[in-house]
């Protein structure tokens, strides 16, 4: 039994998500940052469930990429800037390893 006591009070006062955006996200150069980094997410997101539908280590995509496995490590992150070569290079070694053609999408704002 977890015997771990939770100050109740303390809790109640943790602010929301929800507030924190409200009041850091006033400015239109906030709401664009926060939306870029968003969108980086989203891709890093969508080349790691590729990956890993291709059944390949982050050092075996790397090899096939020509690249470091730390390279993949900070793109699945979002923490790399990425090319357009390097985009077409991961949606072409991800299509050969998964036999089907994979798309990223990727759009400005408003």
């Amino acid at each position: 039994m977890n015997s771990k006591r939770y100050n109740i009070k303390k809790i109640k006062k943790l602010t929301s998500l929800d507030d924190v955006l409200k009041k850091d996200l006033k400015t239109a150069k906030a709401r664009k940052s926060f939306e870029f980094a968003l969108k980086r997410l989203d891709l890093s997101h969508a080349i790691v469930q590729n990956r890993l539908k291709a059944k390949m280590t982050q050092a075996e995509f790397a090899k096939e990429l020509k690249t470091s496995q730390s390279f993949i490590a900070r793109m699945e992150n979002g923490d790399q800037n990425l090319t357009i070569d390097v985009l077409f290079r991961v949606a072409d070694i991800l299509s050969r390893k998964l036999n089907k053609q994979v798309k990223f999408s990727i759009s400005g704002g408003k």
